[in-house]
């Protein structure tokens, strides 16, 4: 099958990298694995920050549509990764009704309390794509009951988050029981909520034995570390790496430590967990659809800084527990949330919901 792929919010092939880009590339390489021809065929972004934003973009979407209908090759489907109300997909439901072809959309979200901050026209367009869409993919429980309850009538189906586990095959867990983990990119938003959450966290547990090490950065790296510059000599800096190098210094790590605020679901977890180690995170947002919680790691409610501290500090002081965490968090991963198990996954999906036979 050749599939149209089109990331509204930030495409495959962007510079910066963000867990979007890498879903969205995980995406491409399940449905290469699963035989089928993919193009990227368009890097039009419609992200935009504001109402307003929005509006004024009208004038070069209907370009870029235009572009697409006079230069379309044949494809068989158009695949949508992540259309919300700041990054809907103008192009998709036209091009799929034009050409009849059916049109799927991965982690679609849909709020319907943001129609009255504004964002109506993107809203409208969003659930437009997911009524029309032979089916909506949905990465966690959460999501998939978010679309079923606003469109009763759409097509639903879920594949659980996954990543390419290769990589951490090769890795020989070899950790060191008191050196947390975490990689995070370093920008405004819920990512600097969960590095002050972490820091407030690590300040309660300051008399236990610890060290953490932090992979990424960001445009308030500075900021970031301030937060943690009461823990002199404790921090270990290590800056954006390489999925290469990645694996191989999680797999150095005793523990992940991410409070993942307002996190989508974090492959950063599955990372973690495929390396060897037990998270502690907080059972928020979509945190649940990654982590096993009481399983491959331990969960805190939402905000509860004191209980995320003694989380932490219940396993540092466990190592029979971590350890046990540590090898079901392997387990979990690497039998399940393969790149090789998501194909499969993918194509039977594509195959009951779309209307196409597929390898």
């Amino acid at each position: 099958m050749q599939v149209a792929f089109y990331a509204p919010m930030k495409s495959p092939n962007h510079s910066v990298p963000s867990g979007d880009r890498l879903m969205a590339r995980l995406l491409i390489r399940a449905l290469e694995l699963g035989g089928h021809e993919v193009d990227v065929v368009s890097e039009f972004r419609t992200y935009a920050s504001t109402p307003e934003a929005a509006a004024a973009l009208e004038p070069a979407i209907s370009a870029e549509l235009e572009r697409l209908r006079l230069t379309w090759p044949r494809r068989e489907l158009w695949f949508c990764y992540h259309p919300y109300y700041k990054s809907p997909d103008p192009f998709g439901p036209a091009i799929s009704a034009e050409f009849a072809i059916p049109y799927v959309t991965a982690e679609a979200s849909y709020a319907a309390k943001r129609d009255r901050t504004g964002w109506a026209a993107s809203q409208k367009r969003v659930g437009e794509a997911i009524v029309q869409a032979a089916v909506n993919i949905s990465f966690t429980e959460r999501d998939q009951a978010g679309l079923a309850a606003a469109f009763p009538q759409a097509r639903l189906a879920e594949l659980k988050p996954f990543i390419d586990t290769a990589l951490f095959e090769k890795v020989s867990p070899a950790s060191d029981p008191h050196r947390l983990m975490t990689v995070a990119m370093m920008r405004a938003g819920d990512k600097m909520d969960s590095y002050a959450m972490l820091a407030r966290a690590l300040r309660l547990i300051e008399d236990r034995p610890w060290t953490l090490a932090v992979i990424g950065d960001g445009p308030m790296r500075q900021e970031v570390q301030a937060l943690f510059a009461d823990f002199p000599g404790r921090i270990e800096w290590l800056g954006e790496r390489n999925a290469v190098e990645i694996a191989q210094l999680l797999g150095r790590g005793g523990l992940y430590v991410w409070p993942g605020c307002g996190e989508a679901y974090g492959l950063a977890y599955l990372e973690a967990q495929a390396a060897g180690l037990p998270v502690v995170a907080q059972e928020t947002a979509g945190v649940p659809a990654v982590v096993e919680a009481g399983v491959t790691g331990l969960l805190t409610p939402d905000g509860n800084v004191a209980a995320y501290a003694e989380a932490i500090a219940g396993l540092l002081c466990d190592r029979q527990r971590r350890d046990a965490m540590g090898q079901a968090a392997r387990r979990f991963v690497l039998g399940e949330r393969s790149l090789a198990m998501a194909a499969k996954v993918l194509n039977g999906i594509l195959r009951d919901n779309a209307g196409i036979g597929v390898t």
